[in-house]
């Protein structure tokens, strides 16, 4: 278990460069809201961690359903994160600490019991 998190968090910290990196342009260079700019950052973010978990982590085949479970998921999640940031006025750089997080422990969870749960770790 500790290997495979290991795999999961390696690809994680590209994603979170993708993520962080859209979510900063939109937030201070084109004053998108944090709840706006977090689902975009996301749905770049999320698609390359898909495929490279599926891929490395997980060695699974990427199919559309899977895709389709872990997006609809994590793309709950960071909305939810970035509504409940504008609603708290929390600074940009907080929400995406907290987002980073959450997502990371829950992304996990959700894709070992979930979106790769019949494949071999």
């Amino acid at each position: 278990m500790f290997k495979l998190f290991t795999k999961y968090f390696s690809v994680g910290i590209l994603n979170t460069l993708i993520h962080w990196s859209i979510f900063g342009l939109l937030t201070m260079f084109l004053s998108t809201s944090q709840a706006i700019a977090n689902l975009i950052g996301f749905i770049a973010a999320v698609s390359f961690s898909f495929f490279a978990n599926a891929k490395f982590t997980f060695k699974a085949k990427a199919t559309a359903a899977r895709y389709l479970s872990f997006t609809i998921f994590m793309g709950a999640l960071s909305y939810l994160t970035g509504y409940i940031a504008d609603q708290l006025l929390l600074p940009p750089l907080a929400t995406l600490i907290i987002f980073s997080g959450i997502s990371l422990v829950l992304g996990f969870i959700y894709s070992k019991v979930f979106v790769f749960k019949d494949t071999q770790q």
